[in-house]
């Protein structure tokens, strides 16, 4: 479900000195080890994969952490030959649900030849239309190229459910894509606005730097918890935290590239992060992190200028 990733330019930002800060307090949405729900709209989730075990190809980023970056916004369903199908439409609220997908290439049969990206062949995720539903997901390969994705139950609305990967062979090779489709949970819908961020479970996350449309940007986020700073992140899809942003309006898609080396189950209290939002506006972002084998989503909007 996304679009391909080549290299991203990397914009030089001049004005050394000025980074101002923006602390965001923002606690865990949630936690849990197998990705289920504690809030009503918001679910989360780390299912594992049946071939996640392999070790992360040659053909990732040289920075720590980092996968291949991403360029676009996944809100289309093809990319240079390569596209995303289902037959599933629709959904039912309340309810888990199987969502069955392929990606085809440019030949028009289903590619079965991923490449590893932060220890899985396929990221998927599922984002509500007003963005207070979320769930990553790692999904499962059939033989035939058949991938299953089992998804939490949906709150009724439209959904936009985006599928990340790279093909190892073929014209995409070692190319980032993301691409995605939506459905919709019928029903008597009701938006929710963008709730201001909450402690929760006594995890607090501050968020530091200025990010501007259309360019890269470090920024630092800080985990405490009971005011006091958090050093016992474990890894977690080989880094020690993950970060995945959405914007407000029309779901646009962006991952927010991990820079900090994951080294045992220390990390914290601060994590660094490549971030190149593409559009001004409101993103919603989901932060990943786990600790004593609990996973923790926490989630923040952040305005972008």
């Amino acid at each position: 479900m996304f679009t391909s990733r080549p290299t991203v330019r990397r914009r030089v930002l001049a004005a050394a000195g000025t980074a101002a800060a923006l602390a965001l307090a923002l606690a865990a949405c949630g936690s849990s080890n197998d990705g289920g729900s504690s809030m009503p709209g918001m679910d989360h989730g780390s299912k594992p994969s049946a071939s996640s075990s392999a070790k992360a190809s040659p053909s990732m980023g040289d920075m720590p952490g980092m996968d291949h970056m991403v360029a676009g916004n996944g809100l289309s369903d093809s990319k240079d030959g390569y596209r995303l199908t289902s037959e599933d439409a629709t959904l039912t609220a309340g309810k888990q649900a199987a969502y069955r997908f392929a990606v085809t290439g440019p030949n028009g049969k289903p590619v079965t030849d991923f490449a590893v990206d932060q220890t899985k062949r396929m990221h998927f995720y599922a984002i509500r239309s007003d963005l207070t539903g979320f769930q990553h997901i790692h999904p499962t390969m059939a033989a035939d190229g058949t991938w299953t994705a089992d998804l939490d139950a949906l709150t009724v609305g439209s959904w936009r459910l985006f599928a990340s990967f790279t093909p190892d062979s073929g014209a995409g090779k070692g190319n980032g894509f993301v691409l995605s489709r939506t459905v919709t949970v019928p029903g008597t819908e009701t938006t929710t606005p963008l709730p201001a961020a909450a402690e929760v479970d006594g995890y607090t996350v501050a968020v530091k730097g200025e990010p501007m449309a259309g360019m890269a940007h470090p920024m630092t986020v800080t985990v405490a918890k009971g005011g006091k700073p958090v050093t016992d992140l474990q890894p977690y899809l080989d880094t020690y935290a993950h970060l995945t942003a959405f914007h407000e309006g029309d779901t646009a898609f962006a991952h927010l590239h991990p820079t900090t080396k994951a080294n045992g189950d220390h990390g914290g209290p601060e994590l660094s992060f490549n971030a190149e939002l593409p559009t001004a506006g409101n993103w919603r972002l989901f932060l990943q992190f786990q600790t004593g084998g609990k996973l923790h989503t926490a989630a923040l909007t952040l305005k972008v200028g």
